[in-house]
């Protein structure tokens, strides 16, 4: 195992998978001479060169029609979005071109090509830059959408991301690039679809997703002190969801929480709530809790941005609400 940064993750994963498959590339903005918005592509320019590494206009909706074109002609691009607030312009190419592609051409033409970018909240940057887009290509058949919380997982997954036949979107923290972790030496891969126990719990549940897992983790270890034992999963795969792990467990506990920083209407949360009271009802000694963003555009004050959003006293208050503990 070895120490690194999550936008170092992005630059192995990216770099093995190149160095593996020559069909591979990288385009966006600022991805090349400026070795990317966060530096998640520091060094690609200079060992796979301008053909493979290419800096795009500020043009989305241009650059993901070319990679989607790319794609069906057998090559394999990886997009960088510098935000996916700004892929809002590429959503046309997204969902109708490269989601749509293998259905409607009857099978012919796969779209092997990975959109990834950053994604979410990042402090003060109001309501145009802070928005979270997993429920949104989580609702478009043909997209896989995947929000990594840590570098080990971000590598593995991404890697599998570029090796995959369908269009795979990737969100990522902006907030997170800096955050170090243990990864794995040498090659290995997580697949696509599959969540992860970060910690077993007898009591309660918590799923999650993204950079919100670090409240989880934190609001697991709170209710541990006062004897509530709670069982924390990473989604990692928002689109195919992996419903059965969570049944598992809400079978075990008895009681679930969902967190996530989107808004609520149509949200992550709303669809692991309906699936697991559809196949796990008799197990649920509680009602379902869902913890989203606020019903609202992002705010820019600081104390606004405070009430919008999930946190650790957040989640502890709601346990303790499934839990009888305390009235809500």
């Amino acid at each position: 195992m070895k120490e690194i940064q999550f936008r170092e993750a992005i630059v192995e994963a990216m770099s093995e998978e190149m160095r593996r498959d020559e069909r591979v590339f990288l385009m966006g903005e600022e991805v090349a001479e400026y070795n990317g918005a966060y530096k998640a592509s520091k060094g690609m320019l200079d060992e796979f060169g301008a053909r493979r590494v290419i800096d795009t206009p500020i043009a989305e909706l241009g650059f993901s029609g070319i990679a989607v074109g790319a794609a069906m002609n057998g090559l394999r691009p990886i997009v960088e979005f510098m935000t996916w607030n700004f892929a809002i312009l590429a959503a046309d190419q997204i969902i109708n071109s490269a989601a749509k592609m293998l259905q409607m051409s009857g099978g012919q033409f796969n779209v092997p090509i990975v959109f990834r970018g950053a994604n979410a909240q990042a402090g003060q940057l109001a309501a145009t830059h802070s928005q979270s887009f997993e429920p949104m290509y989580s609702h478009i058949p043909g997209l896989k959408v995947i929000t990594p919380s840590n570098p080990a997982d971000m590598k593995g997954l991404l890697k599998s991301a570029i090796r995959d036949n369908d269009p795979v979107l990737i969100m990522e923290s902006e907030r997170m690039y800096g955050d170090k972790g243990m990864v794995p030496e040498g090659e290995y891969l997580i697949p696509i679809g599959v969540a992860d126990i970060v910690k077993e719990g007898a009591d309660i549940t918590i799923v999650s997703f993204g950079k919100i897992m670090k409240d989880c983790n934190k609001a697991a270890e709170e209710l541990a002190k006062e004897g509530i034992s709670a069982e924390v999963i990473d989604l990692r795969t928002i689109r195919p969801l992996d419903i059965d792990t969570i049944l598992k467990s809400v079978m075990k506990t008895n009681r679930l929480i969902i967190v996530e920083e989107s808004f609520p209407v149509g949200s992550v949360c709303s669809e692991v709530a309906y699936r697991v009271q559809k196949n796990a009802f008799d197990y649920l000694d509680a009602p379902i809790q869902r913890l989203t963003q606020s019903d609202t555009p992002f705010p820019f004050a600081t104390s606004l941005i405070a009430e919008a959003l999930p946190d650790v006293s957040k989640i502890v208050k709601a346990a303790k609400e499934a839990m009888y503990l305390k009235k809500g």
